[in-house]
């Protein structure tokens, strides 16, 4: 089995697309979460595992080397407002343990399952009276213990993704680290933050800052997602590759999202975004793992598929 660090060296690497698009489009109703928490998506590991099966099945057959656990917002505390927070551990075994075996399924090359970790909700930069207010070693402890159920359930790496508040990057890095620690166990780590078109974060914090804060902490990889379309994403893009320290993964949305009567629509065609990262393929040799964010499906991912497999000559696996 081959890491997923050292496929960096010789292979770009291809994550999936949207988890939530792919939910939505199946309608959920109340009942099919969790004790009829509308909106716990992560809940439907537990109520509804066929529809999470087959949306990671849809994307590895769209190509997708790496599929992302169904675990963004499966820390303690955002787990606390749907009644799960003192099942943090096992919960996230159960979500990192439905990937495993739909992974397990494919043998024509290896796959890899990312935990995915996603903010807490909480600004802990900010003196804010209701998001800033937050202990935080509760921030960190909170990440400690999702690693811990992510590696038990079989995660091949780990990823600190959509982050607004460096400070909380540097808890859950921290707290990560805690946690594969006590499981015995090290995987890859990789820190996505993301970005407006300013190329700062949610806080004003540039993209410099941010990957010189916790370059040194011991992640494996350095990202952007979510955030906006590709084309807003280069300049932060540009200047990560010219720092050459760490391979680079970009993420992004299918394009800006759209306000169409309250809610986000994004119009990048498969087409549109593979043109796009190919053009970062083709400029940026750092840029080792591509995948799609809000708004993209199987059909960027299949789209993303033959893009990369031009980009690396010595693939012989084919989607």
């Amino acid at each position: 089995m081959e890491s997923l660090v050292d496929a960096l060296t010789h292979r770009i690497l291809l994550f999936d697309g949207a988890m939530g698009t792919q939910i939505q489009d199946r309608e959920p109703e109340p009942g099919d979460f969790p004790d009829s928490k509308d909106g716990f998506n992560d809940g439907l590991a537990l109520t509804r595992p066929e529809w999470i099966r087959e949306i990671h099945r849809r994307y590895l057959d769209a190509g997708a080397d790496c599929i992302e656990t169904n675990s963004f917002g499966s820390n303690t505390i955002k787990l606390n407002e749907y009644g799960f927070g003192n099942r943090t551990a096992q919960f996230n075994k159960t979500v990192a343990s439905l990937a495993r075996e739909v992974c397990n399924e494919y043998t024509d090359r290896q796959r890899y399952v990312v935990g995915t970790m996603g903010p807490t909700g909480y600004l802990p930069s900010t003196n804010d009276p209701d998001l800033g207010q937050i202990p935080l070693d509760r921030i960190s402890d909170a990440f400690r213990l999702q690693t811990e159920g992510l590696i038990s359930g079989g995660v091949d790496a780990l990823l600190i993704e959509t982050s607004q508040d460096i400070l909380e990057v540097k808890l859950a890095i921290e707290g990560a680290g805690r946690g594969m620690r006590n499981t015995g166990r090290a995987v890859p780590l990789i820190a996505n933050i993301t970005l407006a078109q300013t190329s700062t974060m949610l806080l004003g914090t540039p993209v410099q800052a941010a990957y010189t804060t916790v370059s040194g902490m011991g992640i494996n990889m350095f990202g952007i997602n979510c955030s906006t379309g590709p084309q807003e994403m280069e300049p932060a893009v540009r200047w990560l590759n010219e720092e050459g320290h760490h391979p680079i993964l970009v993420v992004p949305n299918a394009g800006i999202p759209e306000n169409d009567g309250g809610r986000a629509i994004y119009k990048m065609k498969p087409g549109e975004m593979a043109s796009a990262l190919e053009g970062f393929l083709d400029k940026y040799e750092n840029v080792r793992i591509v995948g799609g964010c809000c708004g993209t499906g199987p059909d960027h991912i299949r789209a993303l598929r033959r893009t990369v497999d031009a980009h690396t000559p010595d693939t012989t696996q084919k989607a």
